[in-house]
């Protein structure tokens, strides 16, 4: 069980911390590359320096790549010692999380079976079904949710429920399939770590609030700031004709929540994009703080071209957007809710306390690796929510996923029927994830038919658009690539911004000589990420094809030092060196 001891801040100026930031660098580096450990292979400062806020990345040494999916975290603040520190505690508590897969002790069950087998094991009582239905928001009779869990084993482990001194025995990874990483976090002491989880399972959830609803949301004036930090990151905005709009997005949660946007009118759209996000933490001003800083990490010192990848909040597509988010009530920053105190154990037990208020429960489980004594955990809080998450979540959907991508081919069988028995109608899901099983089983035929039979039954256009491109890759499976480029161009006029549909389609029209076309989608996908070494060196090889050599060895160079490991880049790179 978790046990959160006083934890004083030693550490104010512009994040609330136990330790002054150059402490925490030369205390995790020394952590991280102890007795030949190789989890860290640098930091270095990223940002172009226009703006004067600090970015920097951690980059992962061998033993981290091994476990995570992750190659660079990035991390912000306010200084660069602040913001060195935040990039390597997110390479803390991602290296922590995936190796806590790899090491820790599960209970492997049933949810009926961990009811009956709970206390005769020596474990903690089950979590409920009722918050397992909660954490996806959905009214489903209590039986027919056993019957739908029961469908396949979870991987149960004990966290603790913070703030009431009791432990739930819980699916761990049913919270692991909505959330990904998202609820991990590490700190300088366990109710640091803790307090920073919880913030931002918050600022998760009150941005997928708005992402839904767009309501209309307070707006902060900025001459109501008066905190010396917050003044001056703004003024580095500001002093660059950058326009700022801050906005109260705390939403009767316990903790506060600034949104904040920031347009370039200069730059935009050629060299900058509107950067649109979001901070939480104990007091207002640290909130700003927060998204400010984010806003800075995402926004590429608007002069650079960069492309950001939107999480809690959507992109703001143009100016009338960013217009029409600085509408709303004029409100001071101190106006918003606060649960600031001298110790962040205080702040911790004010924000679960506030919670619960709300009948909302904040769990945790102890990530920390004692090689590394690190603080790290992973937190969830069942009934928040997730901006990317379904659209209409269910648990029906998110198990028939995970049966249709992982269980045995017969049990996976066996457990949609049963889905389809308890949803009915209502289970728009079924025929994509009764593709995905065909597709898994290489039956290719039926997959086509069921990822046909799925497209016009999804509630959204990007389901749809998923769809859709499944069609479209089983007939690439099948070397119909004429027959894929209808499918791939109604995937992408119903969702524009997924590079794989582009990346697909350009392969496609490659492998029917269409140079120039493919050309244009490898671009457009590279638009979406310019760092797809992937697309890169695709474009590369249609520039050989169309004669452009010169273009086509600076693009296969640049792919192979972003991924040396893509060997048909090399091939082509060494047959234009050599004159072939």
């Amino acid at each position: 069980m978790i046990r959160v001891e006083p934890c004083p801040k030693g550490y104010t100026r512009d994040q609330d911390k136990t330790t002054p930031p150059s402490e925490t660098v030369a205390r995790v580096k020394q952590a991280l590359s102890a007795k030949g450990r190789d989890i860290l292979a640098e930091t270095k400062r990223i940002d172009t320096g226009r703006l004067d806020i600090p970015v920097f990345l951690s980059v992962c040494g061998e033993a981290a790549k091994r476990v995570m999916p992750t190659r660079k975290q990035m991390g912000k603040g306010a200084s660069p010692e602040q913001a060195e520190a935040s990039a390597l505690m997110e390479l803390v508590e991602r290296f922590s999380f995936f190796s806590f897969w790899e090491d820790a002790e599960f209970a492997l069950m049933t949810y009926s079976e961990a009811l009956a087998q709970a206390e005769s094991l020596g474990l903690p009582p089950v979590m409920p079904v009722s918050e397992i239905l909660a954490s996806v928001n959905e009214e489903l009779p209590e039986a027919d949710a056993l019957r739908v869990l029961d469908t396949m084993r979870w991987l149960f482990h004990p966290a603790t429920a913070l703030g009431e001194v009791r432990e739930a025995l819980t699916p761990l990874d049913w919270f692991k399939i909505l959330g990904e990483f998202n609820g991990t976090c590490a700190g300088n002491a366990p109710a640091e770590s803790l307090l920073q989880g919880g913030c931002e399972l918050v600022e998760r959830h009150v941005c997928a609030l708005w992402d839904r609803e767009r309501m209309e949301t307070p707006t902060i004036r900025h001459e109501s700031i008066d905190d010396p930090v917050l003044l001056e990151l703004l003024r580095k905005f500001t002093d660059r004709n950058i326009r700022v709009v801050l906005k109260d997005f705390s939403m009767s949660m316990p903790a506060p929540t600034v949104a904040a946007a920031a347009y370039d009118p200069n730059t935009w759209p050629d060299r900058s994009e509107i950067v649109f996000t979001a901070g939480t933490a104990a007091s207002p001003v640290k909130a700003a703080i927060r998204a400010l800083t984010e806003v800075a990490q995402l926004g590429g010192d608007f002069e650079t071209g960069s492309v950001y990848e939107a999480s809690g909040l959507p992109k703001l597509e143009g100016p009338d957007d960013f217009e029409a988010l600085a509408e709303g009530p004029r409100v001071d920053l101190n106006a918003l809710p606060s649960i600031e105190a001298d110790d962040i154990a205080k702040e911790l037990a004010a924000l679960c306390a506030g919670l619960r208020e709300k009948e909302l429960t904040y769990y945790a489980v102890d990530l920390t690796r004692p090689d590394l004594l690190l603080p790290a955990h992973y937190g969830f809080v069942p009934g928040l929510q997730f901006r990317e998450r379904d659209t209409r979540p269910s648990l029906g959907l998110f198990v028939g996923r995970m049966l249709a991508e992982g269980a045995d081919p017969e049990e996976a069988e066996r457990g949609l029927a049963v889905i389809a028995d308890v949803y009915g109608d209502d289970a728009f899901f079924l025929p994509f994830f009764r593709g995905m099983l065909a597709l898994r089983q290489e039956q290719l035929l039926a997959a086509e038919e069921w990822f046909q039979e799925a497209e016009p039954l999804q509630p959204d256009d990007d389901k749809k658009a998923l769809a859709a491109f499944y069609i479209a890759y089983v007939k690439t499976l099948m070397q119909d690539w004429q027959g894929s480029i209808p499918c791939l161009d109604r995937a992408i006029r119903l969702s524009q911004d997924v590079k794989e549909y582009f990346n697909l389609r350009g392969v496609a029209k490659f492998k029917q000589a269409m140079y120039e076309e493919a050309a244009c989608d490898f671009e457009a996908a590279l638009g979406l990420d310019k760092g797809s070494a992937m697309d890169i060196a695709n474009l590369g090889v249609c520039n050989r094809h169309m004669g452009n050599d010169d273009k086509a060895v600076e693009l296969l160079s640049a792919a192979l030092e972003l991924d040396p490991s893509l060997e048909f880049a090399r091939n082509h790179l060494n047959d234009l060196n050599s004159g072939v």
